[in-house]
């Protein structure tokens, strides 16, 4: 159910059994103690509840645990979920897959993208306005920018903020198209176009990115 509730929505409590192929009753008790351990928050609109991930903060560290799982429990998790592994996917609210994974390590070589610890650090360039970026300063203990563990490809990509202006930056341009409702995204042939031009990523070359026009 936590994986499902990864893409960022919320859903019933029988929207959720289903997913996790057990009864709305056994759904029910797992998704109280999900809420008494401050994972899940619920919110009641007329005569259903909806359940949601009680913030980013959560979706990282099951990100993070899923980068430490035995990879072939989670891709059972997500066939059961999307039919497949959903290698190009939304990470609740920023992207993952190989294309992000690949982004991030292009914007580190060209030097606009460095990490400092547990966070990232972005030097000015015309790259970010192309990619939907507003460059802002860290507030607080959150940071602007952030690593975050690849559970497919053990590597980092873009989370915080800036990882979520790029993702809505790319279903707001066309470049990338939610595949039903999961978390998986196609990269649509206009979106390999632009991360081509302004990183140089041959994204016809990553491995598991579907294109569609």
């Amino acid at each position: 159910m936590l994986c499902e509730l990864m893409e960022g929505r919320a859903f019933t409590n029988k929207e959720l059994a289903s997913a996790a192929s057990v009864t709305p009753q056994t759904a029910t008790a797992h998704l109280r103690m999900l809420q008494d351990a401050g994972l899940v928050v619920s919110e009641k609109r007329g005569r259903c509840v909806f359940h949601r991930l009680a913030g980013p903060e959560v979706a990282q560290a099951l990100e993070q645990l899923a980068a430490l799982a035995p990879r072939d429990s989670l891709h059972r998790a997500q066939k059961r979920k999307a039919g497949g592994l959903a290698q190009l996917r939304s990470c609740y609210d920023h992207l993952a897959g190989p294309l992000a994974v690949a982004m991030t390590e292009s914007l580190q070589v060209r030097g606009l993208l460095r990490r400092d610890g547990g966070r990232f650090v972005a030097q000015d360039s015309a790259v970010w306005a192309g990619l939907g970026v507003t460059l802002a300063p860290d507030k607080g203990a959150r940071p602007f920018a952030r690593p975050c563990m690849d559970w497919t490809e053990r590597r980092d990509h873009i989370a915080g903020p800036m990882g979520t202006q790029i993702l809505n930056h790319g279903l707001e341009a066309g470049w990338l198209r939610r595949a039903g409702q999961n978390r998986e995204l196609l990269l649509t042939t206009p979106g390999a176009r632009a991360f081509h031009q302004m990183l140089g990523l041959p994204v016809a070359d990553l491995p598991h990115v579907t294109q569609e026009a």
